[in-house]
């Protein structure tokens, strides 16, 4: 599991590979990762947009933006956890991810809370520190 915190927010991702969907014949890995938002914080944050970097082994980045999380703006109470899953396809076997989630106060003021990089790895695989 990784995790960071921001603010009082911690993120946890656990990402796992989808063996049953991935064909590495044709250069198609597919992987999942389970995210857990929690809000150690003195106020409700709204999730309003997230970014995610995305890079292969061989080093091609792609970048997504985008409004909120799996069709959803969540509001995190304080104490409160959200929890979602989603996947990353790749052209590779390996790779990582990393990015942030825009957060909005109650009173409008907004913040960034960090995704920490975590490695897309086969389960077999050797890993190393690049």
């Amino acid at each position: 599991m990784y995790r960071a915190v921001t603010n009082r927010i911690e993120v946890s991702v656990e990402p796992y590979y989808l063996d049953d969907e991935s064909n590495p014949e044709e250069n198609e890995y597919i992987w999942a990762y389970a995210v857990e938002i929690r809000n150690d914080g003195d106020e409700p944050v709204q999730l309003k947009t997230r970014y995610w970097k995305i890079m292969d082994a061989q080093g091609r980045v792609e970048e997504v933006r985008g409004a909120g999380v799996v069709g959803e703006q969540p509001v995190i109470s304080p104490g409160e956890t959200f929890e979602y899953s989603s996947g990353c396809p790749l052209s590779t076997d390996s790779g990582f991810m990393q990015g942030s989630y825009g957060m909005e106060r109650q009173d409008g003021t907004t913040f960034d809370v960090a995704i920490p990089a975590f490695s897309l790895d086969l389960p077999d695989a050797i890993r190393s520190m690049n």
